[in-house]
């Protein structure tokens, strides 16, 4: 394709309203007065009703929401834990190749091969395991069950993003702290954390998106009192589309960009204030 031909542009207004399209109709039918499941995209007329009691105790949306938050809270805390000591424990032992095929080609060690391996297996296998794991040892599922399971697919990102970041980190600045007389602990919570901490939060705003957003693994091991959102939203579109489910997307799009907006003008500030000391520096 040529870089002045008119297709370039027709393709990119294809992807965009391919991408946006289906988002602006949610958004638009998420004030439809209508309030039928099965014909309430026929619009006829503006109302904020949807609204305006969306997290009324009957819709059970509200409780919902606070089941997937509550979750989502507690699997990425307890995955931070876990995949940042595992990350910095592996990034201080020397890369062994595996034996286990293309993997261990790729310079992976057994241990980075058994952290990331969660999310490459399809997560209808995770659950069914889970399911019979937890039935196994005869736990009752619920907010313990789901928190268990989606620590497992959690850890994996928190590793993969701190593992990165440890790997462009010059391994004699925690060396440097040793040598001036800082014990291990202490150089690992002044040296190594601190710079590693943007790749933490960056591996825990995932995990949070992915845990929030599971609905697979959920269906397997949630019990009948922590029903998250996306089951919420499945029982609730069996039948149709009812105009809460827009009204709730709607609101968790807002949510999205304005958490995306924050962080963009907390970077963009950030930067000017390096630029700035830069200048002041030269």
């Amino acid at each position: 394709m040529k870089k002045n031909s008119p297709w370039a542009g027709v393709y990119m207004a294809l992807v965009l309203v391919l991408l946006y399209l289906p988002i602006l109709v949610v958004v638009l039918f998420s004030f439809n007065a209508n309030p039928g499941r099965t014909a309430n995209f026929q619009f006829e007329g503006f109302s904020l009703q949807w609204y305006q009691n969306l997290f009324d105790p009957v819709t059970g949306y509200g409780q919902a929401l606070m089941n997937s938050l509550s979750l989502a809270f507690w699997s990425v805390l307890l995955s931070a834990v876990i995949g940042t000591l595992g990350a910095i424990g592996l990034a201080r032992r020397p890369v062994r190749r595996s034996a286990l095929g293309k993997a261990g080609a790729l310079g992976l060690s057994m241990g980075e091969q058994l952290a990331v391996l969660p999310i490459m297996i399809p997560e209808i296998i995770l659950g069914i395991a889970f399911l019979a794991l937890f039935t196994a040892l005869r736990l009752p599922f619920g907010m313990v069950t789901l928190v268990l399971a989606h620590i497992t697919f959690c850890v994996p990102y928190i590793f993969i993003t701190v593992k990165g970041r440890l790997a462009t980190l010059d391994p004699g600045l925690e060396e440097a702290a040793r040598d001036l007389g800082a014990s291990p602990l202490r150089a690992l919570t002044t040296v190594t954390l601190p710079l590693a901490l943007p790749a933490v939060l960056s591996g825990c705003l995932l995990a949070f998106a992915m845990s929030m957003d599971d609905f697979v693994i959920s269906f397997f091991v949630n019990g009948p009192a922590t029903t998250t959102l996306p089951l919420k939203v499945y029982s609730s579109v069996k039948v149709g589309v009812p105009p809460h489910v827009n009204a709730l997307c709607t609101v968790m799009l807002a949510a999205v960009f304005l958490l995306v907006g924050t962080g963009q003008l907390l970077q963009a500030r950030a930067e000017r204030r390096r630029q700035h000391a830069a200048r002041e520096a030269g």
